[in-house]
């Protein structure tokens, strides 16, 4: 039981109370008189909060399921009260890592009512915590006490990567599947026949079937053309080779940047694996440490989720040449090679420049990059704006700016290998690399 701010008032009341006594009696009426009024208060105090525990609410915490890291996941408690109205104070004891939108949760519920109170949590690394109890204080009748508990509900919760991010995405692919590749069906893009059909105005004659044609023609002699409709080829590889160096362990808009890449990585996996396509992913740093060979169907993503979640990135640097080596050696069929990675400058790139040059022209290599927003900002901010001293800005602006064009080199570089080349702020990394391979698969470029 913990006293309400309205007791402490009445005990400086009776304060006043003692100086008014004791200026009309005498000093010691105004003591007595003072004791008394303080007894009273405490005993209804003691009263009030005896009397709020047989009126306790019931409150219970929803299940929490996998959280997803870098975003504001919704947190609902369940509260219920008895037959008299309740105010109450709630604070849920979630992990001291989490940012938090309403650490403390305050409200009123009528006599035999049911709300359900939102907050969230926002998760910046990966990994299992540990989810504490409910403390709830309740304010009983009179105003006088407050009933402070504990609602057992500890618990485990594990963070993933950003799942919320992987259900919007299947939503949007779902949709296109609908309508877009319909579309792309009429238009007769793809490589692989689908069906045959009459011709129709604004076709492309060179889809149009001869033989068919001829076939049809001769059992029924008014039949019209036949075209061959076309759609992209299903049953292609896509393997993807996330890099967990030393680059990947920094902080880039409050996530690692493997985490940025990790994200990237299960969305361009679900995207694959909803186009039909086999996907595997190696994750590497001076050896690939680990391998999820190419397969096709949704399995194949909680396979990627469950094996991927537990990695962390580490301080070394990575080995380029020794995981495309091990492509090459693991995968002999030709497939699109995704590597997600960073860059600093040009001699750091020699490297990855080599290991990519061995993919073409058997296989079709795709360098993805993940930049920091912040180096953009300050490349492109006047220095009048900058903070610190005029030296100091126009140095951080410069050594922006040469990072900047040391990545534009090597990603030309890059491009005259036959490598294709997707440099995106980290946080819009899983975006832009999705749309890119959709356009790749709509040309038939795999």
């Amino acid at each position: 039981m913990v006293p309400s701010g309205r007791v402490y008032l009445l005990l400086v009341l009776g304060i006043a109370i003692a100086l008014f006594l004791s200026s009309v009696f005498t000093v010691s009426v105004g003591i007595l008189g003072t004791l008394l009024f303080d007894s009273i208060v405490l005993l209804l105090t003691l009263a009030d909060g005896l009397l709020v525990r047989t009126r306790r609410v019931q409150i219970s915490r929803q299940p929490l399921g996998r959280l997803s890291i870098g975003r504001d996941n919704p947190v609902v408690l369940t509260v219920e009260s008895g037959q008299r109205p309740a105010k109450l104070l709630i604070r849920d004891y979630y992990p001291t890592e989490f940012g938090v939108s309403t650490p403390l949760l305050q409200t009123s519920l009528p006599s035999s009512s049911r709300q359900e109170l939102t907050y969230t949590v926002h998760p910046t690394q990966r990994g299992e915590y540990a989810w504490g109890d409910i403390q709830v204080r309740q304010l009983g009748g009179w105003g006088l006490a407050w009933d402070d508990r504990k609602i057992p509900q500890s618990t485990k919760v594990a963070v993933y990567p950003d799942l919320i991010g992987l259900r919007q995405l299947t939503i949007r692919l779902t949709l296109q599947n609908t309508g877009t590749m319909r579309q792309a069906r009429r238009m007769g893009i793809g490589t692989e026949f689908a069906e045959l059909r009459e011709y129709r105005m604004g076709d492309d004659p060179r889809f149009v079937d001869w033989k068919a044609t001829a076939r049809r023609m001769g059992a029924t002699p008014a039949v019209s053309l036949q075209i061959r409709v076309l759609e992209p080829e299903q049953e292609q590889t896509l393997i993807i080779l996330l890099d967990r160096g030393r680059l990947m362990t920094a902080r880039v808009q409050g996530l690692k940047r493997f985490d940025w890449g990790l994200n990237a990585t299960l969305a361009l996996a679900l995207t694959g694996l909803n186009r039909g396509d086999k996907v595997g992913v190696a994750v590497f740093d001076r050896e690939v440490t680990t391998w999820i060979p190419p397969e096709r169907g949704q399995h194949q993503l909680s396979k990627l989720i469950d094996r991927l979640t537990p990695i962390q990135p580490v301080l070394l640097e990575p080995d380029y040449v020794g995981a495309v080596t091990k492509l090459v050696n693991q995968q002999t069929r030709r497939a699109l090679v995704v590597l997600i990675t960073d860059l600093v400058d040009i001699t750091a790139s020699a490297e990855l420049l080599a290991a990519l040059g061995r993919l073409t022209p058997r296989y079709l290599p795709f360098c993805v990059t993940l930049r920091d927003p912040q180096v953009d900002k300050l490349a492109h901010t006047p220095l009048s704006t900058l903070d610190g001293s005029a030296i100091e800005a126009a140095y951080t602006r410069t050594v922006a700016l040469d990072l900047l064009s040391q990545r534009q080199v090597a990603f030309a570089q890059l491009k005259q290998k036959g490598v294709l080349v997707l440099d995106a702020p980290a946080n819009q990394i899983s975006d832009q690399l999705v749309n890119r391979y959709l356009q790749l698969k709509a040309r038939n470029q795999l």
